[in-house]
């Protein structure tokens, strides 16, 4: 048995709920809401929980403005509220009506973007976080170190805490099928679900490369619109992450098509039938799932930062670049515990005047490569952004 894995967003959402009137957490399925919602609900008197999957659930929403008046006082925790997104309007009257803080806790598997009653209807009164399946930082280290395991299976709970690795490679399998199947129906659209599918294993094999959406719709048999379409509904409902290029007014010709990444670990490995360690020492996705893994934990941990990449028609690059006011920051990422870089990036440094720059990497102890550059671990790197913010 495995006891409750305290997640790094409980305080936040806890903060957010006593100086707003709603609070939401927005995040793929089963990366853990319901679990984390029912946490702080423990922390409210008499708070009420609804999972508007549950059909008795929802009929109790039959005429929302009388439930809500009913429970006036109450915190209200409405689960998966992308399946009725018309209660918006009463939402606001309610919390208009009542005037305090603290009243709704509001969970869904979908953006802002695709619940466009939320941030239209909302304005102002809520406050918007997006929980993410579990970081390296959320696990508690013991006797073995988790980042290999993390890196492999993904951090679903039912993947990552899973008894075995069959067991977390067939959820893994179901979850996938699933997803297409049936969630994004309830969403309302009405994609193939097996072509869509297929764009996602495709996805896979292009994981950490430059998104060529004609190149994709070519594969698929499906024209450039279609595949912009399935990009942004994977986006949107937090599958994909698009990584948006560098721009300055240098004298270089820089890309301008964005970096795709499955940004779950665990669903890439499943998506290329990478199913052990050794598979994935022997794939050649083995640095780009890397790349994708240390990347989602270090996007997640500092969404304030600006986040994007640099690569020029000739092919110099860099992997991430981190920008918070005056401060930019370049990283790079080796899946190699003896990491090298190329003269690109040095030169790359060097035109952008860059004076802080790190080499992520699977080490035990970081040193520096040269001045401003330090090979670091990937918590170790984490650590000192999140210290020096």
């Amino acid at each position: 048995m495995h006891g409750y894995i305290d997640r790094n967003l409980t305080e936040k959402i806890r903060t957010r709920l006593e100086n707003f009137p709603a609070a939401a957490i927005l995040g793929p399925r089963q990366c853990g809401k319901s679990t984390l919602a029912h946490r702080l609900a423990q922390e409210f008197p008499h708070a009420v929980y609804l999972d508007l999957e549950k059909p008795s659930d929802l009929a109790k929403l039959t005429d929302p403005e009388a439930f809500f008046t009913l429970n006036k006082g109450r915190l209200c925790c409405l689960d998966e509220i992308q399946r009725k997104p018309e209660i918006f309007p009463v939402l606001r009257s309610m919390i208009d009506a009542n005037g305090t803080n603290g009243q709704f806790l509001i969970l869904g598997s979908a953006s802002r973007d695709l619940i466009r009653q939320s941030s239209e209807t909302l304005a102002g009164r809520i406050s918007y976080a997006e929980l993410t399946p579990f970081l390296l930082s959320e696990l508690p280290t013991g006797k073995t170190e988790p980042l290999r395991e993390l890196w492999l299976k993904g951090g679903y709970p039912r993947s990552y805490l899973a008894k075995s690795s069959e067991i977390s490679c067939n959820w893994r399998e179901d979850f996938i099928r699933t997803f297409f199947e049936r969630e994004i129906p309830l969403l309302g659209f009405k994609y193939s679900p097996s072509v869509l599918e297929r764009f996602w294993k495709f996805c896979g094999h292009v994981h950490g490369q430059l998104l060529n959406l004609s190149k994709l719709g070519e594969s698929l048999g499906v024209n450039y619109h279609t595949i912009k379409n399935y990009t942004e509904l994977l986006e949107r409902t937090f599958m994909l992450r698009l990584l948006k290029p560098y721009s300055a007014n240098l004298k270089k010709r820089l890309v301008k098509s964005p970096k795709l990444y499955v940004r779950d670990s665990g669903l890439l490995h499943s998506l290329l039938s990478i199913s052990s360690q050794n598979d994935l020492l022997g794939h050649p996705v083995y640095g780009s799932s890397w790349e994708g893994f240390a990347m989602e934990n270090i996007l997640s941990e500092l969404p304030e930062w600006e986040a994007s990449f640099y690569r020029t028609s000739n092919g110099a690059e860099i992997d991430l670049i981190l920008q918070r006011g005056q401060r930019n920051v370049a990283v790079e990422f080796k899946a190699h515990s003896a990491p090298q870089v190329a003269r690109g990036f040095w030169d790359t440094l060097e035109q952008l005047e860059i004076k802080e720059a790190y080499v992520v990497s699977p080490v035990k102890e970081s040193y520096p490569l040269k001045k401003g550059v330090h090979v670091v671990s990937l918590p170790e790197f984490i650590g000192s952004m999140l210290k020096s913010s």
